[in-house]
């Protein structure tokens, strides 16, 4: 089988018109890959197969469907679009909708303006892809696509011979490159609304997976499967040990017998916060995802009170942070932290009774421990549950087993295993029997420092609970009976403290992973920077960071030494080009000026206005030999041809004729 002839026979076959409507529908197939993953299922099929009946179309050269037939199939699609989102406002509903309507305007293009319109639907759908993921990986996506969606608009408004498809590609790639200047000074400086930099009312940054004001067996264990990012943290000092990153969120306090809650707010009227620190604090900058809740975190002991620009913060008797509304987009605080402190170190028995209760009929078994293991004082016997934490077969597991009503039971004597949370509500509840007053404190603990940028991120699979019990003269401590069973959970991470089981044949890559010092951990380190970089200065440029920027750059620029630079650094630009522009002339161009200095020399100089055609009629006029009349005409005719015809179009032909026209020059004098 003759394969290249074949190929040569197709190219020659693919005409100019469908070579272009097939790189266009290639573009819209790019800017519509991405909808795939959130629209539904037969929006997704029904654009491909409209794409695939254009593209039929196009290679058979048939004509277009009638509008009889598409009016029908439009309204029944926008049917469907009401009937899987119930309305036709918003933003899913929208995009679907945008996604139809381009395809179907693929099959019903009759003029240039339909082109346009294509091209506008296209832009339009391609900037909705930011609604649903704001990424550096999508913003570079979506720069392609955009390059791929200008060299196809391009292609069509070529006239004569077309270039290459990878000239074509290079001369849009240019467009974007010398758009993205004027786009910059627009987002440096365009007044900027509060609010997230891509979003709707109502749907714009989705709540991501996060703590919740309750905990129940397993609750804690679901988030530590995903590796989400839930804040990142940049230390304007040094980075605390990994043993002291308890970064605190939500206080339970009530019981039930199976889910810890939040304490009834009426219960407890708010007090004076007593807190005594010791040591140097740590100021941190937090960097907090979009959670759909009102809950911050910070490192502890943070407050008692915390300020954040443009936002209402609340705070509790045990020091939980909140805001007033839902966190719906990055949200930026800066607090200091103490490491060494006590609160409520005087607090009354009334004071502390709500700290006390537990809910009678549930966890017999549990009591009677408790009564057997209680020490003369709260440390002693707060020692003691946790040395048989740790002597006895207890294990830390993401996968325990269910528990029966008197869960805590079930725990303690039967399956003994369990993560964090089993532990934590296991130690408070025996803590309360012994009449020590103890609590559950839930948020992240650890998080890993990327060498690259300095910033600490803690993901959901660092979620914790752990606790907290008064003591007296002591206040409120710390005791996390996790550290008593995983260790390696509260020094390393939760990779450490759980077996690592690897696919077959993926061990090696998962030690890679696991050492931070390996080229996979370093590259991912690196990636993680670039993402934190955009997220920092891209997404995060709201009016305050604006207005601070601005003030900033004001300042530099107003001081007199900063102008004189400003105005050197342009007069050195300014000076660079020209004289670039005096060192490259167009080699073109260099050989008719040449042309017309030498004609100039025996009388005959070219007017400003005139074209090579009205030169070369008069440069007839003039006495010459044949052959420097036949040499005259055939370099201007050349040059004409080349400068303005689209025989220029092919860098071959242009190489080739610029060679014939250096053979001529000499015999044109």
């Amino acid at each position: 089988m003759n394969t290249p002839g074949l190929l040569t026979r197709a190219r020659a076959s693919l005409t100019r018109d469908k070579s272009d409507t097939l790189l266009l529908l290639i573009a819209a197939l790019m800017v519509l890959a991405p909808h795939f993953l959130h629209l539904p299922l037969w929006v997704s099929l029904t654009s491909c197969v409209t794409l695939l009946w254009r593209a039929r179309i196009t290679m058979q050269g048939k004509r277009m469907p009638p509008l009889w037939l598409l009016l029908p199939i439009s309204i029944i699609a926008m049917a469907g679009v009401y009937r899987s989102f119930h309305t036709l406002l918003g933003r899913d509903s929208g995009v679907a909708m945008l996604a139809l309507l381009l395809t179907f305007k693929l099959l019903e293009m009759h003029a240039r303006r339909d082109l346009f319109v294509v091209i506008f639907l296209s832009l339009f759908l391609l900037l909705t892809n930011f609604f649903y993921s704001q990424t550096l990986l999508t913003a570079g996506a979506m720069m392609v696509t955009l390059t791929v969606l200008l060299t196809a608009q391009m292609s069509f408004q070529y006239t004569g011979a077309v270039p290459p498809l990878l000239r074509r590609l290079r001369a849009a790639a240019t467009v974007v490159v010398l758009a993205a200047p004027l786009a910059l000074l627009m987002f440096i400086g365009f007044p900027r609304l509060q609010g997230p930099l891509w979003g709707l009312p109502g749907d714009a940054h989705s709540a991501h997976t996060g703590m919740t004001d309750t905990m129940a067996p397993g609750s804690v264990s679901a988030l530590a499967t995903s590796d989400e990012l839930a804040f990142r943290v940049r230390f304007k000092g040094p980075v605390p040990d990994q043993s002291q990153l308890y970064w605190r969120g939500i206080v339970l306090s009530d019981y039930d017998g199976r889910t810890w809650t939040r304490i009834n707010r009426r219960r407890l009227p708010r007090e004076h916060i007593e807190i005594q620190a010791s040591g140097t604090a740590v100021s941190h900058e937090i960097t907090l995802e979009p959670t759909g809740k009102r809950w911050l975190f910070a490192l502890e002991l943070s407050g008692p009170d915390m300020d954040i620009p443009g936002q209402t913060v609340n705070s509790s008797n045990e020091l939980e942070f909140s805001t007033y509304a839902n966190i719906s987009e990055r949200l930026r605080y800066e607090t200091h932290a103490w490491l060494n402190f006590r609160i409520h170190a005087n607090a009354t028995p009334e004071q502390l009774q709500p700290w006390l209760a537990l809910p009678p009929g549930f966890n017999p078994r549990t009591l009677e421990l408790a009564r057997q293991l209680r020490q003369p004082s709260g440390l002693a016997s707060s020692q003691a549950v946790l040395d048989m934490f740790r002597k006895q077969p207890f294990s830390y597991t993401l996968e325990p087993p269910l528990l029966g009503r008197d869960a805590v039971d079930d725990f303690l004597f039967n399956s003994r295993a369990g993560f964090c949370e089993h532990y934590a509500g296991a130690y408070v509840v025996l803590m309360r029997a012994m009449g020590v007053p103890a609590r559950v404190v839930t948020g992240y603990q650890g998080g890993e420092l990327n060498p690259v940028d300095g910033y600490l991120s803690v993901r959901q699979s660092d979620a914790h609970a752990w606790a907290e019990i008064w003591l007296p003269g002591a206040g409120w401590k710390r005791v996390d009976p996790t550290g008593a069973v995983a260790p390696e959970r509260i020094r390393s991470n939760l990779a450490h403290a759980l077996p690592q089981q690897a696919p077959f044949g993926f061990t090696p890559l998962l030690e890679l992973e696991n050492d931070p010092h390996s080229w996979l951990a370093q590259l991912r380190f690196q990636i993680a920077a670039l993402n934190n970089a955009w997220n920092q200065w891209v997404l995060d440029y709201n009016p305050d960071r604006q207005r601070s920027f601005l003030e900033e750059l004001g300042a530099a620029f107003g001081h007199p030494a900063s102008m004189a630079g400003l105005a050197l650094a342009a007069g050195l630009v300014w000076w660079w080009q020209r004289r670039r522009g005096q060192m490259q002339p167009d080699p073109l161009d260099a050989l008719y000026q040449a042309f017309c200095r030498q004609q100039a020399r025996y009388g005959v100089t070219r007017a400003p206005h005139e074209g090579p055609l009205s030169y070369a009629a008069r440069l007839r006029a003039v006495p010459a030999s044949s052959e420097k009349r036949a040499a005259m005409e055939q370099f201007l005719d050349l040059y004409g041809a080349l400068k303005y015809g689209v025989a220029g179009a092919a860098s071959q032909h242009r190489r080739a004729g610029l060679q014939k026209l250096k053979t001529l020059l000499p015999l044109c004098r």
